[in-house]
């Protein structure tokens, strides 16, 4: 077989399980609380490391922004290998109660992007693998983490998310909004894979407050940023029993 068109990987490549955050930096910082790393290709919003976490190798791989750019990570990945996907990313949250640096396992994601629907009627749902789902929240209460658990928004319209879709998504008690779920959840269940996702409460759009809009000019409030390592770290114990 040949090298994937944009991940540039071929069979032998890559791990079974790779844990598959959205931005290429946040690759690196995976990479760093793991053995052996090694980078396997670069091209475009695509990073790709091989790493081992207690003994357990792994591919991290940046999926870049938005369902278009992560269902072609998940089919690369897939035809090379990989039969295990954990998205670790962040997320805004949709309910007053969730705060800036919460955690967010999700049991399933609404479709208000346009990437699954091109594989699928909407009606079909976008649900994670039911083991990666526990074992993320396993290792969330194993370390003494608070997490909340249930259902989130994947969505294509960053800043297209008016008060009428945030109050829609609120009232359907959904958690969260983020922009890469379920697509790697439908493409996961659709080819018999696994995938699950924990995200890092980086803004709350019910309470007015979006990433970006920190004192410090960072992308990422202070306590989002250090919360996205803890999640990391859950995800990390999870492919340990994965």
């Amino acid at each position: 077989m040949a090298k994937q068109p944009h991940l540039l990987v071929e069979e032998g490549d890559v791990h079974d399980i790779a844990i598959i955050p959205g931005d290429p930096g946040r690759v690196d910082r995976i990479a760093d609380l793991c053995d052996d790393a090694e980078t396997v290709s670069e091209n475009r919003e695509y990073k790709i490391v091989n790493a081992e976490y207690e003994g357990v190798p792994l591919t991290i791989c940046s999926t870049g922004i938005g369902c278009p750019s992560a269902a072609i990570a998940v089919e690369e990945l897939s035809r090379v290998g990989v039969d295990t996907f954990l998205r670790c990313g962040t997320c805004g949250a949709l309910q007053s109660d969730v705060e800036i640096g919460d955690m967010i396992v999700a049991s399933g994601a609404a479709k208000e992007e346009g990437t699954s629907k091109r594989y699928e009627s909407v009606e079909y749902p976008a649900v994670p693998d039911y083991e990666a789902l526990t074992e993320l929240v396993d290792a969330a209460e194993a370390h003494g983490e608070d997490v909340h658990v249930g259902p989130i928004v994947s969505d294509d319209a960053f800043y297209n998310e008016s008060e009428d879709f945030v109050d829609d998504w609120e009232a359907a008690n959904l958690l969260a909004v983020e922009m890469e779920a379920a697509t790697v959840f439908s493409l996961a269940r659709r080819k018999g894979l696994r995938a699950g996702a924990i995200c890092t409460v980086d803004g709350n759009l019910v309470e007015g407050t979006q990433k970006g809009e920190t004192e410090e000019g960072q992308e990422l409030p202070a306590k989002a940023k250090n919360n996205v390592e803890r999640a990391i770290r859950l995800t990390l114990e999870a492919v340990t029993n994965l």
